[in-house]
């Protein structure tokens, strides 16, 4: 039997199944909670069809959506995302709102699809497109179809694609040539169209990392980007009624002309849909989707009623304020009002706990169930074991709803208390007996007349119930690297003239021969020209936040010095890594035993899927701690990417070989986090935790310091008290340091002492640059988690003008939820003010306050209290985007984001969205302020910051150079702003592999080619900087034949078949290889000849037999002479083509490379 067949029996159930599809209006009271969703399910189940659910918000939404999912399958169940909330409908969102929205609309637009639609009742009175013409926006591209490239690029921009020079995030398009690129919201991967004229050529998905095409395929269906979409006759509509508009005023006036300028050319203004009425030919919403006599459930009407009034009063609000800010005309509704609609609406079910507050509704059929509410046995078997014998005795059917991970722990209580059951499966449930099922649900519930009762994991154990991953497809594009990108504008280092400006990049043309330029800006407007080609010698200027360096003079000999000083520096830090890095190399500690069942039995019962990186991460700690030397391993890994299970997962192994293990944290709020979340954790598997801080008292630090001595204590989680003399153990095993740059010098000594005899696992949330991990590598053991778990909602951000009716809505939904709230005020004198501000609005809310000012004790004391759920609301400063982990905190507001920096804004957002919720990010500034260009520049990159693009690896670089300058020390940080980041690392890396004897880099030439042929790369090709840069970048970095192969296909992968420029320009790349491999100083075309001059190395190099061998391979004629120590070889290209005797020197140098490989080899034995 299924869970759906237990209310088989019920009579007025089984009549209202039948007449389902009549138009008819029921009403079911006395339910509540999971019993409504089960009666939906088994709705679904007697007829598989459109089902729409509405609730008043997007909390309850969510809620349902969670336990629909369970009954009837994830892919069965649509939301439509809504912010309840007119301010924050009109702000800048994020797009993962939208991916659902366009979601649930092409489910209602779908013949076959058959499943449920949840809908905030505000979403409902949105204003949506003609679902006729809606339809049509969806594109349809097969290959081999012919098409109108250039008014396919106008669609594109109508359905709400957004046109850039390259694709990088959901939303966006761009075109160049033959090749077009999209990236659809609902898609993983975005998807390139290549034309050959107007007929599609070929259709494949392609990697946004790298660019490179992935999958073919025949056909793609690309949908729209955006719920609001108008045709050409809405635009001319909308256009003709705004411009005949009178009495204006002149703010009214000017801010109307931008809309209409914007709109005649079809482009949508950022406020153009404010305006949607007067553009849509009516008022179309949710309703005009449904297909004809669609069921409708309306869950709780009353919630529903007042949460319409609560948006009427808002709308007026938000009318007076645009009116105030003359953004408005006189009429604007903004939604659309059809409560009525939904009153008279059937098929219509409508569940309430109660039956009052309907109204003069008139129903066609009655129920009441006889339910009641399930209670909370808070893991007390003896309470649950009385309930459940009652139960069997009076022939119930019993459900227990747990996780997998729960499962055993329920079972072996439920022998100890002598209960039977069966273990079983949701689709074989047994009646009258106890079942124990799989199924998250959200309560559990007890019919009395139907003999049923569910009960649900949160009842028996009190705990609440682990998330459900979500199927969004929008791509965190977090892990983008490419940070490098130069824009005109940027610092540059130039490796021998030092930091200047970027003013871009130009093509010379000198006798017909053309070249590209970048051009760089120094001291006094003097300015270089630097050859593309050598490009390497440029990289862009990083350093701590947003300072802007001193610019060089050139040839002043200024940066000369500075270079060597700091070479001198990386020299002395790399030597001191190394020593301290060979001394733990010889050092004998304790080897671990392998994994045995135990751990096997830990490891699984972490109640999440982990992420690739923290298995991965697990492994290299594991391997480190059953090698003998003792682990010195540093985890880096951001703010709630899950570093604390992996340490959790050492800590039990070395707990399982009978050793003691030390927490070591910087504060006391993390110690006693720590000590709640360990205890949790290690629940079930008997381990001894304590924790110590300022809170125990003498008594009891001295009875925990006892206990240590002893081996009574397992795992000790304490702040810098654990370093004091007095602390012994019995047998240390293990320490884990979380966030050790945060300890002071006397504790890093004491640290370095314990390093040497017990196993060091260190704990950093600011992340390392890349390049710096790679030139680590030999001295230091990192591990690296970059991905964040999968089954985190994005957190839903907006950029906004402050707005108080916002905030109220925001505090009283995390509320209501049982959520608590961040709001950022970066004011130490007014931050009281705030305060009673707030707590004037809101004055159901409790409201805590911190900043740097308060003691220690103070501050902690605060924290604690919020983490312990003593305040809804804790106002604060920045102070708090530092490592406190509150999952219960799922609202940020930032008041005046403007004045924050980048970084600091991703970290503090890095505050929420850390549990099973939508959280929610507000930035916002004050209205009507003219910014100055900086803070606009910002707040457009947190604009950015909705969809973790480019405003996130700014904010990502800024916070990994903080880490590396934590990771070297502090006054590394000097150096790296003296000469750039890059340049740094470069150097370290030198440094280290020179120590390390890894410097036996096989010489090369650098052959300098003039062979006055047209090779570049044209703009008609690619007309993005950027992207050009980057192609001579990875020409400049062809190191074999099969990469110069594989260059040629990206190329016309990505910007289809190049010209013969393009052409010579790789193939000279292939051969400036070859040439540098070959030791070959330079090529130069003399009239009919080409002269190679070999470098004075090459005559130690190769006998006067290779060059023979070599020129076996050409069918040039050549003469071989020598000239001041140095060969010559002369070819003669009389009466042949540029094409022809470029690939005749090319086979020549390639055979002269391969024998200087050859001999090298033979030299090394390998």
């Amino acid at each position: 039997m299924k869970l759906t067949d237990l209310l088989s029996k019920n009579h007025a159930l089984i009549q209202w199944q039948r007449e389902q599809n009549k138009i008819t209006r029921t009403l079911f009271t006395g339910i509540q909670g999971t019993i409504k969703t089960l009666l939906m399910a088994t709705a679904f189940d007697h007829q598989p069809d459109k089902y729409i659910i509405i609730t008043d918000n997007q909390y309850h939404a969510s809620e349902l959506y969670n336990d629909l999912s369970e009954f009837v399958g994830e892919e069965k169940v649509f939301q439509y995302f809504s912010d309840d909330n007119i301010f924050a409908e009109y702000a800048v969102a994020s797009k993962e709102r939208l991916a659902y929205r366009l979601d649930a609309l092409s489910f209602l637009q779908n013949k076959q699809a058959d499943g449920f639609l949840i809908i905030p009742i505000f979403a409902l009175r949105n204003l949506l497109p003609n679902p006729v013409s809606f339809k049509t926006f969806n594109l349809l591209f097969t290959v081999g179809q012919e098409i109108d490239s250039d008014g396919l690029i106008n669609q594109l921009s109508t359905i709400g694609f957004e046109k850039t020079q390259r694709v990088m995030s959901p939303g966006e398009y761009s075109k160049r040539g033959d090749i077009l690129d999209i990236y659809p919201l609902d898609a993983e991967n975005p998807i390139r169209i290549e034309f050959f004229g107007d007929e599609i050529d070929g259709i494949r998905y392609f990697d946004v990392e790298n660019q490179r095409s992935l999958q073919e395929l025949d056909t793609v269906n690309i949908k729209p980007s955006s719920d609001f979409i108008l045709s050409a006759a809405d635009f001319e509509r909308g256009v003709n009624y705004l411009s005949s508009l009178t009495n204006l005023d002149e703010k009214q006036r000017s801010y109307l002309a931008e809309i209409i300028a914007a709109a005649k050319h079809q482009n949508y203004h950022a406020d153009l849909r404010k305006f949607s009425e007067f553009f849509y030919e009516q008022q179309w919403t949710l309703f005009d989707y449904l297909p004809k006599h669609t069921p409708i459930f309306i869950d709780d009407f009353q919630k529903i009623n007042e949460m319409d009034h609560k948006i009427t009063q808002e709308t007026a609000e938000f009318m007076l304020s645009e009116k105030l800010l003359s953004r408005s005309i006189d009429g604007m509704h903004y939604l659309a009002d059809n409560s009525h609609q939904l009153r008279n609406y059937k098929p219509a079910t409508f569940f309430s706990n109660f039956q009052k507050g309907l109204g003069n509704l008139k129903f066609d059929f009655l129920h009441n169930f006889n339910q009641h509410s399930m209670q909370a046995f808070f893991g007390q078997m003896s309470l649950l074991q009385v309930e459940l014998a009652h139960f069997i005795k009076t022939d119930y059917t019993v459900i227990l709803a747990v996780s997998k991970e729960k499962e055993t722990k329920l079972t072996r209580d439920l022998h100890d208390i002598d209960i039977s059951f069966a273990l079983t499966q949701v689709d074989e449930l047994q009646s009258k007996v106890v079942n124990i099922i799989n199924l998250n649900l959200t309560n559990g519930f007890n019919l009395l007349d139907e003999k049923i009762a569910v009960i649900t994991e949160t009842e028996i154990f009190g705990k609440t119930k682990k998330r459900r991953t979500k199927r969004l497809n929008i791509t965190n594009a977090e892990r983008l690297q490419d940070y490098n990108e130069l824009e005109v504008g940027d610092y540059v280092v130039h490796q021998t003239h030092g930091i200047g400006k970027y003013l871009g990049l130009e093509t010379i043309e000198i006798s017909g021969i053309h070249r590209d330029y970048l051009t760089i800006q120094y001291q006094n407007n003097d300015t270089i020209s630097i050859p593309v080609d050598q490009v390497e010698l440029l990289t862009k200027y990083t350093a701590g936040e947003g300072k802007p360096p001193k610019i060089n003079k050139l040839n002043d000999g200024r940066w000369k010095r500075t270079v060597k000083s700091v070479t001198k520096q990386i020299e002395d830090i790399s030597e001191d890594l190394i020593k301290l890095y060979a001394a733990r190399e010889s050092q004998r500690g304790f080897a671990f035993s392998p994994d045995d069942d135990n751990q096997h039995e830990f490891d699984e019962a972490f109640a999440y899927t982990e992420t690739d990186d923290q298995l991965r991460s697990v492994i290299e700690i594991k391997k480190d701690m059953e090698r003998e030397r003792p682990m010195d391993r540093l985890l880096v890994g951001d703010v709630g990417f899950g570093k604390t299970e992996v340490a959790m997962r050492a800590a039990f192994k070395a707990i399982n070989n009978h050793k003691q293990v030390a927490i070591l944290v910087p504060t006391t709020v993390l110690a006693e986090q720590h000590y709640n979340n360990f205890r949790e954790r290690f629940n079930d598997f008997g381990v001894n935790i304590a924790v110590m801080s300022r809170f125990q008292t003498k008594k009891e630090q001295a009875d925990i310091l006892d206990k240590l001595k002893k081996d009574r204590i397992d795992l000790v989680i304490g702040t810098h008290r654990l370093l004091s003399k007095d602390v012994t153990f019995f047998d240390l095993g293990l320490m884990i340091i979380d966030e050790e740059q945060r300890f002071g010098v006397k504790h890093k000594e004491r640290l370095k002492e314990l390093k040497t005899q017990v196993d060091v696992l260190t704990l950093t949330a600011t992340p390392i640059p890349r390049t710096l991990h790679m030139s680590m590598m030999g001295i230091r053991d990192l591990s690296v988690i970059e991905t964040p778990p999968t089954n985190r909602y994005p957190v839903q951000t907006y950029v906004m003008e402050t707005n108080y009716s916002v905030l109220r809505d925001a505090v009283l939904r995390e509320m209501s939820r049982g959520g608590q709230v961040f709001y950022i005020y970066n004011r130490v004198d007014t931050i009281e003010q705030k305060v009673s501000q707030i707590s004037e609005l809101i004055p159901e809310a409790r409201i805590g306050f911190i900043h740097g000012q308060l003691s220690e004790v103070q501050l902690e004391n605060t924290l604690l209290d919020f983490i312990n759920g003593e305040y809804d609301v804790l106002v604060a400063t920045t102070i708090i985007e530092t490592g406190v982990d509150i999952p219960n905190a799922n609202t940020l507001f930032v008041e005046n984001a403007d004045h924050m920096g980048l970084s600091q804004l991703y970290q503090l957002r890095g505050r929420v969205g850390r549990s099973n919720r939508v959280a929610y990010a507000y930035f916002t500034y004050q209205p009507e302020k003219s910014l100055s260009d900086v803070s606009e520049k910002r707040l457009d990159a947190i604009k950015g910051f909705t969809e973790l693009g480019s405003g996130f690896k700014i904010a990502m670089r800024d916070l990994s150079i903080r880490g590396a300058g934590n990771l070297l020390g502090a006054e590394q940080s000097g150096f790296i702003d003296s000469i750039g980041f890059d340049l740094y690392s470069q150097l370290l890396e030198e440094a280290v592999n020179k120590r390390l004897g890894k410097s036996r880099k096989t010489r090369k030439a650098n052959t300098e080619i003039n062979l006055e042929i047209d090779a570049f790369l044209p703009s008609d090709y690619i007309s993005d900087q950027r992207q050009k840069i980057e192609i001579y970048k990875r020409i400049r970095e062809i190191e074999s034949r099969t990469y110069y192969q594989d260059l040629q296909d990206e190329l016309i992968d990505r910007f289809g078949e190049y010209p013969d420029t393009v052409a010579y320009l790789l193939e000279i790349g292939l051969l400036k290889y070859f040439s540098d491999q070959a030791l070959v100083d330079k090529i130069d075309k003399q009239l009919t000849t080409i002269v190679y001059m070999m470098s004075k190395a090459a005559t130690h190099t190769f006998m006067p037999q290779d060059y023979f061998d070599a020129l076996s391979k050409t069918q040039l004629k050549a003469k071989i002479g020598e000239t001041s120590g140095q060969m010559v070889i002369r070819f003669d290209i009389r009466n042949l083509s540029a094409a022809t005797y470029l690939s005749e020197i090319i086979s020549f140098t390639e055979r002269l490379s391969a024998i200087r490989d050859e001999k090298t080899n033979e030299k090394t034995g390998n």
